[in-house]
């Protein structure tokens, strides 16, 4: 394939600033797909370009002490390189989706979590004017409420990812960024731990976010999004964060709503946002059959096409997506918020299509493999590689082809199975 002008000069233009800077060692390609220069990165090459970058902090504002402090023991980081260029095996579709990220299990844990906290989530309810449920609920879907902030040093992952050439200008404006909020004090090089992309914390702010929106909440002088013990300032930060981009307080992200016959689809977009009222005047009404409610402009939202539920969103919907800018993203904290407050699950079914399960059934599926003698970690109803290598290992005993595939026949031989094993074991 001939590489495009653009392409031959973006190369140029890096390989030059490359050799200048000394920054990287090895064989140089250039991506046909993306057009940034690609070489073998080497650890003597990432710590030439730490030695250059570290000039750079300086005439940024950043200390020497401070710097120095913050790499100490850095080193290039190869799981940071290999999560960033690896390609998603699947797209999930938006209802196994919503089935992980609104779980039992998260339902539980969250509304366990509202109640924990119960007393200082109120306070940051009151103080910044927006839902307790929703901030838990991103707490949730960020975190796993503080259980999985990530086990990478975010200096030493945003240096990778700026030496590694893919994401340089993210990784350099948000190192940049980290080495200031080390050097104001907020936490210790050693503790600023998070995602291998730069997420830090419960809820997972990036260091610009952080730098913009995190709070004190517990007045030590100190923005601690990672506290273990008080998740005070990091529910605080999530929370004003929203408060800055319009969250309504007691109004819906959005509610589930039933189409008339002859609805023209057309009017199904994010981009067309009209009243309540209109909406009901076009025949649009809630799945209990009454008029849509009227907080402000709302947009019809078909994520799975006309078979699948329809909602009306609302201005907090788009709130949410500030924070994640994912339609999914949205509806989980919307949906697992509802439920954390009481809430249950939509009215219509989604088009799971012939033998496809439902949550419940693929927990099923789980718990039964275990029975089996399988492997397969906590049955959580996500159906991840562990579970998949599992129902083909079981496919292939009883001579099916594998295809790792967790249905309606799978969990049907699973039961049979199961049950004539603990009849024979019974015997």
């Amino acid at each position: 394939m001939k590489r495009s002008v653009l392409q031959v000069l973006l190369a140029l233009a890096i390989g030059t600033q490359a050799a200048a800077t000394g920054a990287f060692q090895g064989t140089e390609t250039v991506s046909e797909q993306t057009g940034y220069l690609r070489v073998a990165q080497t650890e003597a090459g990432f710590q030439a370009w730490v030695k250059s970058f570290r000039n750079k902090a300086l005439t940024n504002g950043i200390s020497q002490r401070t710097f120095d402090r913050a790499f100490r023991g850095v080193t290039l980081n190869q799981r940071v390189m290999a999560l960033d260029r690896k390609q998603a095996e699947f797209s999930r579709q938006i209802w196994d989706y919503l089935d992980t990220a609104t779980s039992p299990k998260r339902v539980k844990n969250g509304k366990a979590s509202l109640k924990k906290h119960k007393n200082k989530l109120r306070r940051i309810e009151k103080t910044y004017n927006v839902d307790a449920e929703v901030v838990v609920a991103i707490w949730g879907l960020e975190s796993s409420y503080g259980t999985n902030m990530g086990d990478i040093n975010i200096i030493e992952a945003l240096a990778t990812l700026a030496y590694e050439g893919r994401r340089r200008k993210f990784g350099e404006q948000q190192l940049l960024t980290a080495l200031k909020i080390i050097q104001r004090g907020d936490i210790k090089p050693n503790r600023m731990m998070g995602s291998w992309a730069g997420a830090m914390g419960h809820t997972q702010f990036i260091p610009t976010s952080y730098q913009a929106y995190a709070q004190d909440f517990t007045g030590d002088g100190k923005r601690d999004v990672w506290d273990e013990k008080n998740p005070a300032d990091a529910l605080a930060s999530t929370a004003n964060y929203l408060k800055r981009f319009g969250w309504t307080r007691g109004q819906p992200w959005g509610v589930e709503v039933k189409l008339p016959k002859g609805f023209n689809y057309g009017n199904a977009s994010l981009k067309i946002k009209a009243t309540g009222s209109r909406w009901s005047e076009l025949g649009v009404r809630t799945v209990k059959g009454g008029k849509v409610p009227n907080h402000g402009e709302a947009a019809i939202f078909l994520p799975a096409g006309a078979d699948g539920p329809a909602f009306a969103v609302y201005k907090n919907f788009f709130v949410i997506k500030r924070y994640n800018n994912a339609n999914s993203y949205a509806m989980a904290v919307g949906h697992l918020g509802d439920k954390i407050k009481g809430g249950g699950e939509f009215k219509r079914e989604w088009p799971r299509g012939p033998g496809a399960l439902k949550l419940d059934a693929k927990i099923k599926v789980q718990e039964l493999l275990l029975k089996a003698g399988y492997d397969i970690g906590d049955p959580d109803g996500i159906i991840g590689p562990k579970t998949i290598d599992a129902i083909s290992a079981f496919q292939i005993k009883h001579g099916i082809s594998p295809n790792g595939k967790a249905d309606k026949s799978l969990l049907a031989l699973l039961k049979e199975k199961v049950r004539r094993g603990a009849s024979t074991a019974g015997n």
